[in-house]
């Protein structure tokens, strides 16, 4: 599921996918929530409390929030870059190196935040965990074509409403046609996407109440360990099948 295929994704890998990073997403908006009383990830409500900002001319809301907005559009970008190069060079695995680097960040940050907590820091902190947001929705954006979105609800809950009323309008003219079965798939896909989100969100805001900063600890664990156990499969299936190659040359030649 962390892997970009020369062949088309399988919706089943996108919900495996979705299962993964937007219940992780779900955890650590929550657990920002939290620790914080603030979203990272929802940029529709910063944009919106943005624009009422420049009207009350408060400019140290006005910075955080644009900081915010901008720290999420980078982190973005930044994993859109590191996907071209790994691409570039054929590495398959680059969303799982971009994966791991995110698990490392985070981790860095909550060992910080357990050490070094201190209320002054807040903002600084939302405003890294936006870009860590970033990088974490551009990634399965990225890997899905599109068709996950790990922490834009907001979209998600648009185009599952685009499939759901595709595929009543297919059932209320009878037509069982290809594309309804497709647009039966994507709508599974984005129901997935969703009540991943909204079971980690749960998750979080109970987990950090339970444990801290601990659970953040715990929950960038969980990436770098979801990572990495695809770079150890992917490399054990890329060296099974040169070998079938060899054994298959060796009987050719002989």
């Amino acid at each position: 599921m962390l892997i970009k295929m020369k062949r088309e994704r399988s919706h089943t890998e996108d919900r495996y996918l979705a299962v993964w990073l937007a219940t992780t997403a779900g955890l650590l908006n929550a657990m920002a929530l939290g620790a914080f009383g603030f979203f990272p990830s929802h940029m529709s409500g910063n944009t919106s409390q943005l624009s009422s900002e420049v009207n009350s001319s408060d400019l140290r809301d006005l910075t955080f929030l644009g900081c915010l907005l901008l720290a999420f559009v980078a982190g973005a970008v930044t994993a859109r870059l590191a996907v071209i190069a790994g691409l570039k060079h054929n590495l398959r695995t680059i969303f799982c190196q971009v994966l791991v680097a995110e698990g490392i960040a985070l981790l860095c940050l909550s060992l910080f935040e357990i050490f070094f907590y201190s209320s002054g820091n807040n903002r600084e902190v939302l405003v890294l965990l936006g870009f860590l947001m970033g990088v974490h929705n551009s990634t399965s954006t990225q890997l899905s074509n599109g068709r996950v979105r790990a922490t834009h609800i907001t979209g998600t809950l648009t185009d599952a409403g685009i499939s759901l009323a595709s595929v009543i309008s297919a059932m209320l003219r009878r037509d069982p046609s290809k594309n309804e079965h497709a647009q039966k798939k994507q709508l599974k896909t984005h129901l997935t996407t969703i009540f991943s989100f909204l079971g980690g969100g749960i998750a979080g805001l109970w987990l950090f109440r339970v444990a801290g900063f601990h659970a953040m600890a715990a929950l960038s664990a969980v990436l770098i360990l979801l990572a990495v156990t695809s770079m150890a499969l992917t490399l054990i299936r890329v060296k099974s099948k040169n070998r079938i190659l060899k054994r298959r040359v060796m009987l050719t030649d002989k």
